[in-house]
């Protein structure tokens, strides 16, 4: 999930009348006049305010008939939610993650790591590569920018194939390219955040 993407449900949450109506739709789907009614609000009024619930994908519409119903997008609520909760769970910069998970991503290293910490082969697998791809990046600081030449220096300490690995931490949300210049993203952003939902 993009920042710009939180930063946005943030800001269209932050108003009173917008949390009633989400309030109202986790129920059941209503129609602008039904909604108006219940918050003792004109319909132009609620029409605002679900044009800015459907600009961040938190409410969507359907017609039937002569009437549009508006339908809470729980889907959406629920992963806004996740990202906070993690938020909450962190400790120290590292997530809270269940105890299976740890041992999995342990193996992974232990199968696909060196004892000097080089990587004997990139996994084609996506999660044992999303692993290896977060214990590199771990080791860079957020908030630091890194020039390309640095940045393959980094990763030429795990393997030999730098160009391909600097690729994957821009595919997997790990790192963000401007310039020539590399930046670490937050945590949250890392593909590999997912598994831990």
């Amino acid at each position: 999930m993009q920042l710009s993407k939180q930063v946005a449900f943030h800001k269209t949450m932050g108003d009173p009348t917008r949390i009633k109506i989400v309030y109202l739709l986790a129920s059941e789907s209503l129609h602008v006049g039904a909604i108006a009614g219940k918050l003792g609000l004109t319909a132009p009024t609620i029409s605002h305010h679900l044009t800015k619930l459907k600009e961040c994908n938190l409410v969507y519409s359907r017609r039937e008939k002569n009437t549009v119903y508006y339908y809470l997008n729980k889907k959406v609520l629920r992963h806004h939610g996740n990202v906070l909760n993690q938020f909450a769970q962190e400790e120290k910069g590292e997530s809270v993650m269940s105890e299976k998970l740890l041992k999995e991503k342990q193996k992974v290293k232990n199968n696909f790591l060196e004892k000097n910490g080089r990587i004997k082969n990139i996994p084609s697998q996506q999660k044992k590569k999303l692993f290896i791809l977060e214990h590199m990046v771990e080791g860079l600081k957020v908030g630091e920018k890194y020039p390309e030449k640095d940045l393959n220096e980094y990763i030429q300490q795990f393997h030999e194939d730098y160009a391909t690995l600097r690729r994957e931490f821009i595919i997997h949300q790990f790192m963000y390219r401007e310039n020539g210049i590399y930046e670490v993203n937050p945590r949250e952003m890392w593909a590999s955040s997912k598994l831990y939902e």
